[in-house]
């Protein structure tokens, strides 16, 4: 995770803001009075979304969790999938 202060990244925009969108990092900006403000990517922001919407519903959660064990107790299975046609 990075730290900056205001001032730094407004100097510095472009330079922190791929940074944060090419390297995945996270990116604390710190103001006057604790007033600080944490920046991520969109794709960061998104995922966090919806791991927050699945892990927040009950029943997504133990669905999830049971699948992990199925796995972890190496209760899989592999099948063949058929070829798709293309459209001509």
């Amino acid at each position: 995770m990075l730290a900056v202060n205001y001032t730094t990244l407004r100097e510095n925009m472009k330079t922190y803001m791929d940074k944060i969108t090419d390297d995945y990092e996270t990116m604390i900006i710190t103001r006057k009075d604790n007033k600080n403000v944490v920046m991520i990517s969109e794709e960061s922001y998104n995922n966090m979304m919806e791991n927050i919407y699945v892990m927040g519903n009950s029943s997504n959660y133990d669905w999830l969790m049971e699948s992990k064990a199925q796995l972890e107790n190496g209760m899989v299975s592999v099948h063949a999938l058929p070829e798709a046609e293309a459209d001509e």
